[in-house]
C-alpha cells in the first residue's frame, strides 16, 4: 500500500467485540437490535472503529460473507453520518482498502465495496481522491474478471449518484471515461456489457458534451447489442433508446423504422421487465411532434401488441388476490394507505372551477394498489391512451375488431383487458366511439355485476371515462341505471370494487352537477351507509366522494332531511380523530365543501368545528415558534436535527375556515369576534417567508389570503382594523412566480377594496404597480389574468383619481 510506517493492524480483543456485535445485529429481536444501536453509538467515539469495519469487510476471510458485507454497510452509514469527523489516517486507510479489494472474488463483497466508494464520492470526495477514477479506469483493463467487474460496478454506482459532479469536474474525467465505456459494449461478459451501457445511460438526459461528441458511435453500439441474449443488456439498450428519443431524435430518424420494429419486438419480450422498458418507448415517442408521421406505417401492428400487454399476468392476479371476492371485513394494513397531500384552496372571483391543467392522477392506470409499482399493464394502457390522443379515430378500424373479440370473451382476464382498452381510448377516440356507446354502455353497466371483482372494478373506471357522454343523454336511458348500479358497487363486498366505485361516482358527480339533485336522497343513503361498512383506506375516498357531491349540488344539499342524514356520521368521525391524526386532512376537506354547500344548514355544527380549526392553526404556529427559538440555526445548518411542524394541518384548517366563512357568510361574525383568528392570520401570512429558508411553503400564504378574502366578504367589521397591517403583506406577495399565492392575494385585494371604498386610497401605491406588471407579463395564466383585471377595475372604481393616470399602461394590453 506504499505506507512507510507500519500499516494499521486490528487488536484481537477489539476485533472479537465487533464480530460479536455484527452477529447480534442479525438477530430479529428488537431489544437486541436496540442494544446493538447503542453499542454502535459508543464505538463511534473511537477513531479507529471504522478501520475495524473495513478490515472485516476486505480482509477477514474467516467470517461468512453476509457478516462481512454488513460490516461494510455499517461503515457506509458512518460515512454518511460523520465522514467529516474521520481522522485523515482513517480516511486514507479506508480509501486504500477499497481500491485494493475492488476485485474481491465474492460478488457480494465487491458490490458492498462499490456502495462504500460511491458513498464517499457523494460526500464530495471526488476532489480529494485523485487516484480513484484513474485506478478504477485501469482496473477495467484487468485480465481478472473480478477486478474488471468490481471496478465497473463501482463506476456504475458513481455515475448513477454523481453524474453532474463528473460532468462539472475541471479535470474532465468523462472525456476519458465515456470512450472507455463504449469499448466494453462488445465485451464477452454480459454483466460487463450491461454495466457499460448503464454507465453511459446516466449522461443521456443531461446531454453531456462528452457523450454528445460520441453519439453516433454510441447508437451504432446499441444497434450491435440489439439481439443480445442477456436480459439486463436488453433492458439497458431499451432504456437508452427511450431517452434518446427525448434528447437526440435527430440521430434516430435515419434508423427509425428499424428502431420501431425492434421496440415492437421487445415490447413482447418474454421477460416482463424488458417489455416494460421497451413499452416506455411509445410514451416517449408520443410526445415528439414527428410521432404520427413515423408511427403511421406501424400503428396497425403496434395496437394489438399494446392490447395484449394490458392483460393481468398470472403473478399480478396472485398479488392482487384476484381470487378473493369478498374482503370487506378485513381491516387495512397501515402500509397500504398512501400518504395524502392536501391541495390548497385557490380563488377566482368565485372559487376556481377545477384546475386548469386537469387532474393528472385519475388516469386509472394506477388501479391496482398492491401493484402501485409501474408495470407492463399500466404502461401499455398509458401508451394506448397517449397514442389514441395522437391518432384519434384513425386507430378505430384496427381497434374495433379487437374490442369485439376481447370485450365478449369467455375468459375473464381477456374480457377485463378489453374493458381497460375501452377506458384507455375514451379521451382520444371519443368522437369515433359515440356511435357505439348506445350499445356499449348498457353492456358495461351489466359488467358492473360480473362475478369477478377485478372485472367489476375496471368497469367502474371505464364507465367514469364516458360519464360526460352519459350525462348528456336522456337520464332514463343511461344515467339512472348507471347511478343505481354504481351505488350498489359502492357497497360491494370487495374493497377494491368499493374504491373504484367511489372514485367513479365522484367523477360522475363532477360531470352531472345539479342533474343529481332529484336523486340526492338515494345517493346520500348509500354514501352514509358506506360509513358503517368501510375499512380505513376506503373511508378516505368516501370523504372525497361526499365532498365532491357537496361541490356539485351546492345549496340543494341544504334540506333538513339531508343534513340530518349526512352530518351525524361526519361529526362522529370528527370527534373520534385526534388533532395529530392525518385522517383529519380528507375529513376537513370534505367538511369544507359540505359547509360551503349547506350554508345556514351548517350552523348547528359550526362552533366546535370553527374552534378546532383555530386551535389547529394556533398549535402549528406555536410549535413553529418554539422550533425557531430553540433551533435558530438548526434549520439552516443541520436540517436533519430540525423537526418542522406539519404545516398541512394549518393549511387544511385555514381552508375549512374559508369554507365556513363562504357558507355561513354574516352568521360567522360572532365566532370571529370571540376568537383571535385575525391575529393568527397575520402570523400565517408571514410564516413561510422567514420561517425556514429550506422550506418556504407558499401554500400557507395561499390559504391565508383565501381566508382573508372570505372573512372580508363575511364580516368586514372585524377585518377593517387590521387592514393597515395586512395590506403591505398582500402587496409584497403579488409575485407571479408563486401563481396560486399571487392569485389569492390579488383576489383578496379586490374584495377589500370593494368594502373599503375611498379609504383604499393610502394603499393604492403599494399594489397598483405590481398588478399592472402582472397584466402586462407574457404567458400569465388565464385565471390570474382575469383576477388581476377585475381587481384593477375594482381599485379604479373606488379610487379613480389614483388609478386613472396609469390607464394607458394596461388598457391596451387587456
Amino acid at each position: 500500500m506504499g505506507q512507510s510506517k507500519m500499516a494499521w493492524q486490528p487488536e484481537e480483543n477489539g476485533l472479537r467485540q465487533i464480530l460479536q456485535l455484527l452477529k447480534e445485529s442479525q438477530s430479529p429481536d428488537t431489544a437486541t437490535q436496540r442494544n446493538v444501536q447503542q453499542k454502535l453509538e459508543e464505538l463511534n467515539k473511537y477513531p479507529d472503529f471504522n478501520n475495524y469495519l473495513i478490515f472485516v469487510l476486505t480482509k477477514l476471510t474467516t467470517e461468512d460473507e453476509p457478516t462481512r458485507s454488513l460490516s461494510g454497510l455499517i461503515l457506509k452509514n458512518n460515512v454518511k453520518a460523520h465522514f467529516e469527523k474521520f481522522p485523515p489516517e482513517v480516511t486514507s486507510f479506508i480509501k486504500a482498502e477499497c481500491l485494493s479489494s475492488i476485485g474481491n472474488p465474492s460478488p457480494l463483497i465487491r458490490a458492498t465495496i462499490g456502495i462504500l466508494i460511491t458513498t464517499i464520492v457523494a460526500k464530495g470526495e471526488l476532489r480529494n481522491w485523485s487516484e480513484l477514477l484513474p485506478t478504477l479506469c485501469n482496473c477495467l483493463d484487468s485480465e481478472d474478471y473480478n477486478v474488471c467487474e468490481g471496478a465497473f460496478g463501482a463506476l456504475q454506482k458513481i455515475c448513477e449518484d454523481t453524474a453532474e459532479d463528473l460532468d462539472n469536474d475541471s479535470s474532465r474525467p468523462l472525456n476519458v471515461l465515456i470512450p472507455k465505456f463504449l469499448q466494453f459494449f462488445k465485451h464477452n461478459s454480459a454483466k460487463i456489457r450491461s454495466h457499460a451501457i448503464a454507465c453511459v445511460n446516466q449522461f443521456i438526459i443531461s446531454r453531456t458534451q462528452a457523450l454528445m461528441v460520441h453519439i453516433d458511435s454510441f447508437i451504432e453500439n446499441l444497434f450491435f447489442l440489439a439481439t443480445d441474449e442477456d436480459t439486463e443488456v436488453r433492458k439497458n439498450v431499451c432504456r437508452a433508446l427511450v431517452m434518446l428519443v427525448e434528447v437526440r431524435m435527430d440521430r434516430l430518424i435515419p434508423h427509425i423504422n428499424s428502431i420501431i420494429e425492434y421496440m415492437m419486438l421487445r415490447t413482447q419480450d418474454d421477460d416482463d421487465s424488458v417489455a416494460l422498458e421497451a413499452c416506455e418507448f411509445w410514451l416517449s415517442l408520443a410526445e415528439q411532434p414527428i410521432c404520427k408521421e413515423v408511427l403511421q406505417p406501424h400503428i396497425e401492428r403496434l395496437i394489438p401488441i399494446l392490447v395484449k400487454g394490458m392483460r393481468y399476468s398470472e403473478i399480478d392476479i396472485i398479488l392482487l388476490k384476484g381470487d378473493v371476492e369478498e374482503d370487506e371485513m378485513i381491516p387495512d394494513k397501515e402500509s397500504d394507505i398512501k400518504p395524502r397531500f392536501h391541495k390548497s384552496r385557490s380563488h377566482t372571483q368565485k372559487h376556481q372551477e377545477g384546475d386548469e391543467d386537469g387532474e393528472g392522477s385519475d388516469d386509472g392506470f394506477d388501479d391496482d394498489d398492491n401493484l402501485s409499482d409501474w408495470n407492463l399493464r399500466k404502461c401499455s394502457a398509458a401508451a394506448l391512451d397517449v397514442l389514441a390522443n395522437v391518432f384519434r379515430e384513425e386507430i378505430l378500424p384496427t381497434l374495433l375488431p379487437i374490442l369485439k373479440e376481447t370485450l365478449f370473451h369467455a375468459n375473464w382476464e381477456v374480457k377485463e383487458s378489453g374493458i381497460l382498452v375501452l377506458g384507455a381510448i375514451a379521451e382520444g377516440c371519443m368522437n369515433g366511439m359515440i356511435p357505439h356507446l348506445p350499445e356499449l354502455t348498457p353492456y358495461l353497466i351489466g359488467c358492473l355485476s360480473d362475478k369477478k371483482a377485478l372485472v367489476r372494478s375496471i368497469t367502474c373506471w371505464t364507465l367514469s371515462r364516458y360519464a360526460h357522454w352519459v350525462v348528456g343523454q336522456p337520464h332514463e336511458m343511461y344515467l339512472k341505471p348507471l347511478m343505481t348500479e354504481l351505488l350498489k358497487r359502492v357497497l360491494d363486498a370487495n374493497k377494491r370494487v368499493q374504491e373504484a366505485a367511489c372514485s367513479a361516482f365522484a367523477t360522475l358527480e363532477e360531470e352531472a352537477c345539479t342533474e343529481l339533485v332529484p336523486y340526492l336522497g338515494f345517493i346520500l343513503e348509500t354514501l352514509v351507509y358506506a360509513f358503517s361498512k368501510y375499512q380505513h383506506k376506503n373511508l378516505l375516498i368516501l370523504y372525497d366522494a361526499i365532498g365532491t357531491l357537496a361541490d356539485s349540488v351546492g345549496h340543494h344539499l341544504n334540506k333538513p332531511e339531508y343534513v340530518n342524514m349526512l352530518m351525524p356520521p361526519l361529526i362522529q368521525k370528527w370527534n373520534i380523530l385526534k388533532d395529530e391524526d392525518k385522517d383529519l386532512f380528507p375529513l376537513l376537506e370534505c367538511l369544507s365543501s359540505v359547509a360551503t354547500a349547506l350554508q345556514s344548514g351548517f350552523l348547528p355544527y359550526c362552533e366546535p368545528v370553527y374552534q378546532r380549526c383555530v386551535n389547529l392553526v394556533e398549535q402549528t404556529l406555536n410549535q413553529n415558534f418554539r422550533n425557531l427559538t430553540s433551533f435558530p440555526q438548526a434549520n439552516i445548518n443541520q436540517p436533519d436535527q430540525y423537526d418542522p411542524p406539519d404545516k398541512d394541518f394549518m393549511i387544511v384548517a385555514l381552508d375549512l375556515l374559508s369554507g365556513l366563512a363562504e357558507g355561513l357568510e354574516h352568521h360567522i361574525e360572532g365566532l370571529v369576534a370571540s376568537s383571535n383568528i385575525l391575529k393568527l392570520l397575520f402570523q400565517c401570512m408571514q410564516v413561510d417567508c422567514h420561517l425556514c429558508p429550506l422550506d418556504p411553503m407558499p401554500e400557507v400564504r395561499q390559504s391565508s389570503f383565501a381566508l382573508l378574502g372570505d372573512l372580508t366578504k363575511a364580516c368586514f367589521q372585524h377585518v377593517k382594523p387590521c387592514i393597515v397591517d395586512f395590506m403591505p403583506i398582500l402587496g409584497s406577495n403579488l409575485n407571479p412566480e408563486f401563481i396560486s399565492v399571487c392569485n389569492n392575494a390579488t383576489w383578496a385585494i379586490g374584495e377589500i377594496s370593494i368594502k373599503m371604498g375611498s379609504d383604499m386610497q393610502p394603499y393604492i401605491s403599494m399594489v397598483l404597480a405590481p398588478l399592472i406588471e402582472i397584466i402586462n407579463r407574457p404567458n400569465t395564466p388565464k385565471t390570474l389574468l382575469e383576477n388581476t383585471a377585475i381587481t384593477i377595475g375594482r381599485l379604479g372604481l373606488v379610487c379613480p383619481q389614483e388609478v386613472a393616470p396609469t390607464l394607458h399602461q394596461f388598457i391596451r394590453q387587456w
